[in-house]
């Protein structure tokens, strides 16, 4: 389990490129963070003693809420398949507050490389897991016969020998039967038929889930495998058919094969030299604690953070996680603060800072055309379900992306974000109405837009419409 994640090969260009398929400009900060994890992939080439001293180059994002400072993150994690968190820093609270400890954030990485990782290897396994399921599905369909009993050692018959008496006639037969049986099985002839399978009793899976949600896990305690070493595990029969027989018995084979050691080697390893922590909202622990207050831990949640980006070990239910290697992408407004209100040894810990530009009428543009995600892709896909074409002229387009501008300008700026809300305004009637509809195709011209969406336009009705 040590290959490379894919897409770790990919050059900056390659990256912006891929970047470029789903988000709309912001060059300067595709180019950053291409940077910066190419140069995680170039420290895997360095010898190992210089390795350890190239620290990551943290990244700040600074922009409005909408224009892509999370997408960004997200979306080159899932190009290299790293592990990926995105956590809101106003959630955490100093140490001997109520909230949540800072330190969770490297819990919640590591559980998300724990499932790359299994899922990864749940793909190898898979077809070993479907032919071990059908080998006991045949057992099932046609259970073997026992055979006769050996008969006593006779040396005067050369036939019989020291292993008994020669095989019956009737294990040909047999042998013939199953693979019948088994051809008729891999044909899905036979998957209506009724079998009695044994499967693992989950109600003791359930009472440790229970007890793994109490916190302990906070403090590095696997509930779920003390209580699976403590409590015997027990089976119950099921009256189901081959179809399901099939599923369940995978799912078993697969959880018998897979070797959780090697899993969580494997994901500590790519948390400590590949995990990407998003730190949200940053911009709302900043500045200085009055003492009293809301704000009395604010500047004690900068000061929890700061070792776990400087690089410490972190206590997780797999183990001890090291945090020198983990980049950290930190992003808020700043609208009401600004970089320089964090304190300064958390400042030093994001060395690349990178302006976001606010989204005018012509990215809105882009962004409905574009990307291969689009709403416009969205909603016609959504439409087609019902057996409707949906479709935009390029007067629309324009139209909806002016009213986008109007409202952000004369409202709260939320970005891309207001996009969402024009188009699910506009096409109401086609979402409420579209299994009755008697039209197949829907053209959404200008004159549409702007019949729909005027009333909205309006100072006064703002709010009445729109978030």
């Amino acid at each position: 389990m040590t290959a490379p994640t894919s897409g770790n090969e990919l050059t900056p260009r390659e990256l912006v490129a891929e970047l470029d398929k789903y988000i709309i400009g912001q060059g300067d900060a595709k180019r950053k963070v291409a940077i910066a994890l190419r140069n995680r992939w170039r420290r895997q080439q360095l010898p190992d003693d210089l390795r350890d001293e190239v620290a990551p180059k943290n990244i700040i994002m600074i922009g409005p809420t909408g224009v892509g400072k999370t997408e960004i993150a997200r979306r080159l994690a899932r190009l290299v398949n790293a592990p990926f968190i995105k956590v809101e820093a106003s959630k955490f609270t100093e140490v001997g507050y109520v909230g949540r400890d800072c330190e969770s954030m490297i819990r919640e990485l590591t559980d998300a490389a724990i499932q790359i990782v299994r899922v990864e290897m749940e793909a190898s396994l898979a077809d070993a897991a479907k032919a071990a399921a059908e080998r006991r599905l045949l057992e099932l369909l046609l259970p073997p016969q026992p055979r006769p009993p050996r008969g006593p050692y006779r040396p005067d018959d050369p036939e019989a020998g020291d292993e008994g008496p020669p095989v019956s006639p009737g294990a040909d037969a047999e042998a013939r039967t199953r693979e019948i049986l088994g051809q008729r099985l891999r044909e899905g002839r036979l998957e209506d038929r009724e079998i009695e399978i044994e499967t693992r009793d989950s109600s003791n899976t359930s009472m440790m889930q229970v007890f793994s949600n109490t916190g302990l896990e906070e403090m590095g305690i696997n509930m779920q495998e003390m209580f699976g070493k403590l409590l015997p595990q027990r089976t119950k029969r099921r009256r189901v058919k081959v179809s399901e027989a099939r599923r369940i018995l995978e799912e078993e084979e697969l959880q018998n094969m897979i070797d959780m050691d090697a899993v969580v080697r494997e994901a500590i390893r790519r948390t400590e030299n590949a995990g990407i922590v998003f730190l949200d909202e940053i911009d709302k622990i900043a500045g200085r604690g009055s003492g009293h207050g809301p704000d009395v831990s604010r500047e004690g949640v900068q000061r929890d953070i700061l070792p776990i980006v400087e690089g410490s070990n972190v206590t997780t239910k797999y183990g001890v996680v090291r945090t020198d290697h983990i980049l950290f992408v930190a992003a808020g407004a700043f609208h009401m603060t600004s970089v320089s209100d964090l304190i300064p040894e958390l400042q030093g810990r994001f060395p690349i800072r990178v302006e976001l530009a606010s989204l005018e009428q012509d990215d809105f543009e882009r962004i409905l055309r574009e990307p291969e995600n689009s709403l416009i892709r969205q909603y016609a896909a959504l439409l087609a379900t019902e057996g409707i074409t949906l479709e935009f002229t390029d007067d629309a387009v324009t139209a909806l992306a002016r009213i986008c501008q109007q409202v952000n300008t004369e409202s709260e700026n939320i970005g891309a974000r207001r996009l969402h809300t024009i188009m699910e305004c506009l096409l109401e009637e086609a979402l409420f109405d579209g299994p009755e509809l008697e039209t197949r195709t829907l053209v959404i011209d200008a004159a549409e837009v702007e019949r729909r969406l005027s009333g909205i336009t309006e100072r006064h009705d703002l709010s009445r419409y729109i978030l």
